[in-house]
């Protein structure tokens, strides 16, 4: 099991996570776009405006600044920020492979780990729109063969709100399982709690999600995210197998101890994809200019009406002692969301984590604010963790955002 889950994904891998040694000190080495390009110099976005690369706080502290003040010596990533269209910030800091010397960039690709569950959430109420399930459905509906009775109450919204009962995971990320052996463990696990009951945090219940998505829509997983989500967003860069990325481009892993722990394409997977105790509830790949891209779809009708994306973002179930995450008070969770109140307004967030990479997507709907950042190497032992920084990282890059405009 990986650190404490903090609403992260944990790769479960049996062994302890421990600190990550120094990669390259940060400074100078933020990536900062022209005015005009989109990150990653995608084809399709919109144009950054002129200046948009230098938003300031109301100190005069730039967001290159603020991170090169923030971000610990060694960590490696990349940090995209926007306020609705208009890019404000896109940048790497460290290294994507130490061996070759590529520095991170807004074109390297990461493994964004739990934040995959919100595109899940996403295509479970596309195919409602679509008329294919409802939320309210009982899940024994989807998954062709007998649910035991403890479980026959559970919906597919406790699911998606993590108030299934079911448990947190099954076995390693890695584990060559099927779908079929999936659901058939999930079905045979004791619940921790009684379905709608109690909240807790489930990536089995994820997978089970998946297995759903498959079943209702006739195709694979990650194919129908591909043609209902990802190609009206504008996403090229986001899957698991279908986008052919250049492996140079694939940010290596580093663990606690600096050693190399490959690419996430390099661990053992099916040919569609992670087997089935990672699909669905983590393992993703993506870029900070698909991350851009997704937060724009949000923004419009491009996948989702706006009365579905509604219920993306709504507090649907509170999270116990949600007083340390991310805002003054308590948080919710919607589906695939957390809902967070701010004094700019209600925000949406989620991260995703293991025990060498760490990533947070958070987007305010109310002023169209998105920050995402995401690390290749986020631990180091005794040193640093870049969970303890995760609300001031966050908050902060927002704040220079925002003082754009006034």
């Amino acid at each position: 099991m990986g650190k404490g889950l903090r609403l992260r994904h944990c790769r479960r891998t049996g062994g302890a996570a421990t600190a990550l040694a120094v990669l390259v000190m940060l400074g100078g080495c933020a990536e900062e776009p022209a005015a005009g390009r989109t990150p990653g110099g995608a084809a399709g976005g919109r144009a950054a405006p002129p200046g948009a690369a230098s938003a300031k706080a109301r100190d005069g502290e730039s967001i290159a600044g603020f991170l090169r003040r923030t971000l610990p010596a060694g960590s490696g990533g990349t940090v995209i920020a926007a306020r609705g269209s208009e890019l404000a910030y896109c940048g790497g800091f460290g290294t994507a492979d130490r061996a070759s010397g590529t520095p991170a960039s807004c074109r390297t690709v990461y493994d964004v780990m739990s934040i995959t569950k919100q595109f899940t959430a996403a295509a479970i109420l596309k195919l409602e729109v679509m008329g294919r399930l409802r939320v309210s459905d009982p899940i024994s509906r989807y998954l062709g063969r007998p649910v035991p009775g403890d479980k026959r109450g559970i919906t597919i919204e406790h699911l998606l709100t993590h108030t299934s009962g079911l448990v947190e995971g099954l076995g390693d990320d890695y584990e060559p399982v099927s779908r079929e052996e999936m659901v058939r463990q999930a079905l045979a696990s004791k619940l921790r709690s009684a379905p709608g009951a109690e909240f807790h945090y489930s990536n089995t219940g994820y997978s089970l999600l998946a297995a759903i998505i498959e079943e209702a829509s006739g195709e694979g997983y990650e194919p129908f995210l591909a043609r209902h989500l990802f190609a009206p967003a504008g996403m090229d860069r986001t899957g698991y197998v279908l986008p052919k990325w250049p492996r140079n481009l694939v940010a290596v892993e580093y663990d606690s101890e600096g050693r190399s722990q490959g690419r996430p394409i390099d661990h053992p997977w099916a040919a569609d994809g992670p087997y089935w105790y990672l699909r669905g509830n983590g393992g993703m790949l993506s870029t900070a200019g698909d991350m851009f891209r997704w937060h724009r779809a949000l923004s419009g009708d491009e996948i989702l009406p706006a009365q579905a994306r509604k219920r993306l973002f709504a507090p649907h179930v509170r999270i116990p002692d949600s007083d340390e995450l991310i805002g003054p008070g308590p948080s919710h969770y919607g589906y695939g969301w957390v809902a967070t109140r701010t004094p700019e307004g209600p925000l949406a967030w989620h991260n995703g984590g293991n025990d060498w990479s760490l990533g947070y997507l958070a987007h305010w709907p109310r002023d169209g604010v998105l920050v995402f950042w995401v690390s290749n190497h986020a631990y180091r032992d005794g040193k640093w963790d870049l969970q303890d920084r995760a609300e001031k990282l966050t908050l902060g890059i927002a704040d220079r955002v925002r003082a754009e405009d006034r």
